[in-house]
């Protein structure tokens, strides 16, 4: 991984959308909805304060989390399509 991302900012492999619904219909992919789950592959330092003192992240690398279906900005490095996010669009840890 040739990416790490800076500050409060979290590097996501969004998660595959399910390829069928329950009854068993095939999803073709101009319908599928975003993923909204994925796994942290890499995450920053933290948030720096007025004092100048970082707090560190709640979140770690290999956490499963759940983010906005908006959120963050698309990347692709080393030819996968990465995602990076703020922590704070960060919903929860899918434990």
């Amino acid at each position: 991984m040739k990416l790490r991302p800076l500050h409060d900012r979290l590097l996501i492999r969004p998660l595959d959308a399910e390829e069928k619904t329950a009854g068993g219909i095939i999803i073709p992919d101009t319908a599928k909805e975003k993923p909204m789950e994925g796994e942290i592959v890499a995450a920053g330092s933290g948030t720096k304060g007025d004092d100048g003192k970082v707090t560190p992240l709640d979140v770690k690398k290999g956490d499963r989390v759940l983010y906005g279906k908006w959120s963050g900005t698309e990347v692709k490095v080393d030819g996968e399509d990465l995602l990076i996010v703020r922590e704070s669009d960060v919903m929860g840890i899918i434990e």
